[in-house]
């Protein structure tokens, strides 16, 4: 799970909808909360990665670009609409849209989606995440909130989210992945939270291993992902989605 995870959460290929699946295929239980808590094993090795941007973030001082206040700004813009959405509808979420045939639907949905948009949208020069802006942070928050449903995926939704409000490829992931960082952290810490009644000493041993591995594998996979941007678009992706949300689907039918 700690590999599926470190591989899956920067890709634009939805790592909740890659755990469920994969959790239901080892025919295991974890504690309710570990698909989501194990999340801030990658969200270590981000922090770990770009260590400097963020010394640069934690430095509260006027800066230009995403540093300083304005970049925490920036960031609390990105995370606002998917928290408040969170909290809002966490139960129902979780409830009724973590399935195969939900998971399935997203994973097609959006991968026609991303080879549409890839093949029509400009090659854009990079001017990286300091020409950020509040506006397109905010409109990032906004397109993050779809991924709520299982098999959206969250860094697909900002990554295109980004290139739609005309940040370039490589820009638009880097912010993804920062941006990826309040949230997971956030959504971790409230499902732990919520679970923490049911918790038991056997559920430390699957976290710890979840999370150590999430965080190596994640690292491996963030250098892989920027080294396949610059000169690859995502299309390929696009097509695993929906080659994957077809075998999930024929798989319902049987």
């Amino acid at each position: 799970m700690g590999l599926v995870e470190g591989i899956t959460e920067y890709l634009p290929i939805s790592s909740t909808g890659h755990l469920i699946l994969v959790e239901r295929c080892l025919r295991v239980s974890f504690h309710e909360s570990f698909d989501v808590v194990i999340q801030s094993g990658a969200v270590l090795a981000v922090l770990v990665e770009y260590r400097r941007r963020f010394v640069r973030l934690a430095k509260l001082r006027q800066a230009d670009g995403f540093a300083g206040w304005r970049g925490l700004w920036w960031l609390l813009l990105t995370t606002l609409p998917a928290m408040v959405l969170g909290l809002l509808a966490h139960g129902t979420i979780k409830e009724y849209l973590f399935t195969p045939g939900v998971i399935a639907g997203a994973l097609m949905v959006g991968g026609v989606a991303m080879i549409a948009l890839e093949r029509r949208l400009p090659e854009l020069q990079d001017e990286g995440v300091d020409a950020l802006g509040w506006q397109r942070a905010l409109g990032i928050g906004l397109f993050q909130c779809l991924a709520m449903i299982p098999g959206t995926s969250r860094s697909m939704a900002t990554i295109l989210g980004g290139r739609l409000l005309k940040l370039s490829r490589r820009a638009a992931a880097e912010y993804s992945f920062f941006a990826a960082v309040p949230v997971l952290l956030l959504a971790g810490a409230y499902d732990f939270y919520k679970g923490l009644p049911t918790l038991q000493r056997a559920d430390w041993l699957p976290y710890i291993i979840g999370i150590t591995v999430s965080f190596l594998v994640a690292r491996l996979a963030i250098r892989w992902l920027m080294r396949l941007i610059s000169s690859h678009t995502l299309e390929g992706f696009g097509w695993y989605r929906i080659a994957f949300g077809v075998v999930i689907g024929v798989a319902l039918l049987r």
